[in-house]
């Protein structure tokens, strides 16, 4: 029998025990722990990396775009990241993480992750870099931790004039206590050049493998990078970039190219996920990524497209020809009352795979559900190879009469796996009040679905994360309300752990974290 049917019976009669077993052992509702804020007054606020010449407002005691993990090796033990002191014309201060022992209960920071000079980084150790944005966390089996960052000077106008841009990872064998000189795995000094919206995956299987992807957007020549390129996608190439280890960190293949989009191409989002390493999978690695092509219809695939692409050696060679998941209608979302940007993670999936029965799980923002952004999901039982139509999971309530249309927008989405139990978490503005734009009451949901997750009505059961609405108008403005392109979303295997930002007291965004499972 070929390969692929194999491993599609495989996986098949896999799925078959799993659905019967998640079937059987279903439980109610989830319930939630405490919600544990994990940052406040910034450790870096005194720090201005770049000396204050490149406009734009720093907000001080803001913390965005924060990610999480749990260290497989011991699952009490969580390590966290994020954007430090964000400026509203791209990055940060810094990046920072915290580290719980105690599952999330209580937390230890740490700023001197030598993304930037104002988290220790210096010419001597690799860190010598203005600002820094994009953190990714990842631990491997064995319990050591990567931490990576998109680091850049930014020069007079901010991102917008961003370069050298690199891409650095930073290791820890102490749970992030304390972090590494910075590797750096690629940069570039071409000011039309510009590194972008990285991930780092460890291997669930085999400690040596760590992947790091990204894109690398190339501008028209003698064009200055533009933050705004894939948006407005002008003519601009944004290939797919991956460096790895084989040795656990100790040393890191030369950065290549894993896919090329195209002319007037470009790639985004990518994420690393890996299959179990069983008579099924094989231990096989997929790239999920969003990708636009606009001229050439290569595939017939011009336009947005959720892709992916597969490796069947640990990331040495990848298939030239992309997977298309779906067509992506990409969600933008805007205030209900006056139409102002928030500033979403309309521009990437999130995935996810079941370390037992090998599925593949996937999220985006889609506007194909609703007038403006739902929660999109798809599923894939076969490792990749064929993947089941987009539903909408997230139970956002349609606007009741006299509230504003918009408050049935939901964005932002993350996806766990917990036991067979596939969760995800999002916002929305179901809260939100008409006041023409004054505030925008916000809240942080996760819903989850125990089997047959390609049918809408098994995502019934939904539990709202923050305990009062924040106001999503006091966060950092960047190119819109910013609370970060993607949030967290851990697991230990028998609960998920939101790790999500919002406005808190004076501070225009602050980490917070709360247990969510069964």
């Amino acid at each position: 029998m070929p390969r692929a049917r194999l491993r599609i019976a495989l996986a098949a009669a896999l799925t078959l025990l799993v659905v019967v077993g998640a079937g059987s052992a279903a439980a109610g509702p989830f319930t939630s722990g405490p919600l544990v804020q994990v940052s406040g007054a910034s450790p870096i606020a005194a720090c201005d990396g770049d000396d204050g010449n490149v406009g734009g407002t720093e907000f001080v005691n803001s913390e965005v775009e924060p990610h999480v993990v749990v260290d497989p090796s011991n699952p009490a033990v969580l390590i966290g990241a994020w954007q430090q002191d964000r400026w509203s014309n791209g990055g940060s201060e810094g990046l920072v993480t915290a580290t719980s022992t105690n599952g999330g209960t209580s937390w230890t920071l740490n700023a001197q992750t030598r993304s930037s000079i104002c988290t220790g980084g210096t010419a001597a150790n690799g860190g010598n870099y203005e600002r820094a944005s994009d953190p990714w966390v990842a631990i491997s089996p064995n319990g050591t931790a990567y931490l990576m960052s998109l680091s850049v000077n930014s020069n007079p106008g901010g991102f917008a004039n961003a370069f050298p841009s690199a891409m650095l990872v930073m290791r820890s064998t102490n749970h992030g206590a304390s972090w590494e000189n910075p590797v750096t795995l690629i940069r570039d000094e071409n000011p039309s050049v510009f590194n972008d919206k990285n991930t780092i995956t460890a291997d669930p299987n085999d400690s040596r493998f760590v992947y790091a992807v990204w894109d690398r957007l190339i501008s028209p020549l003698g064009a200055p990078p533009n933050p705004r390129a894939f948006e407005n996608a002008r003519a601009a190439a944004g290939d797919i970039y991956l460096a790895r280890t084989t040795d656990g960190g100790n040393t890191w293949e030369p950065a290549r190219k894993i896919f090329k989009a195209g002319t007037i191409a470009q790639t985004i989002g990518n994420l690393v996920v890996v299959l179990p390493d069983n008579a099924a999978f094989n231990g096989e690695v997929l790239n999920v990524f969003t990708l636009f092509r606009g001229a050439k219809n290569e595939h017939d695939t011009r336009g947005f497209n959720i892709a992916a692409i597969r490796s069947t050696d640990h990331g040495a060679t990848w298939s030239k020809r992309e997977t298309i998941i779906a067509d992506f209608r990409r969600g933008i979302v805007v205030d209900p009352d006056d139409g102002a940007p928030h500033r979403t993670g309309d521009i990437n999936p999130e995935a996810i795979v079941d370390p037992t029965s090998g599925a593949v799980y996937v999220v985006w923002q889609d506007l194909r559900f609703g007038p403006r952004s739902s929660i999109a999901f798809s599923q894939s039982l076969d490792g990749g190879l064929t993947w089941s139509s987009p539903i909408r999971v997230n139970q956002t309530p349609p606007a009741d009469a006299g509230e504003p249309a918009g408050n049935n927008q939901a964005f932002t989405p993350m996806v766990q796996v917990l036991d067979g139990t596939v969760a995800v978490s999002y916002y929305d503005f179901r809260n939100n009040t008409a006041d023409s734009g004054a505030t925008t009451p916000t809240d942080a949901f996760v819903v989850h679905c125990h089997a047959d997750c390609a049918n809408p009505a098994s995502w019934g059961s939904e539990l709202r994360v923050t305990d009062a609405s924040f106001d999503s108008r006091k966060a950092p403005v960047a190119r819109g309300f910013f609370l970060g392109d993607y949030v967290g979303l851990g697991s230990d295997g028998s609960a998920v752990f939101p790790f999500f930002t919002m406005p808190h007291g004076s501070d225009p965004a602050s980490v917070f974290v709360r247990e969510v499972g069964p």
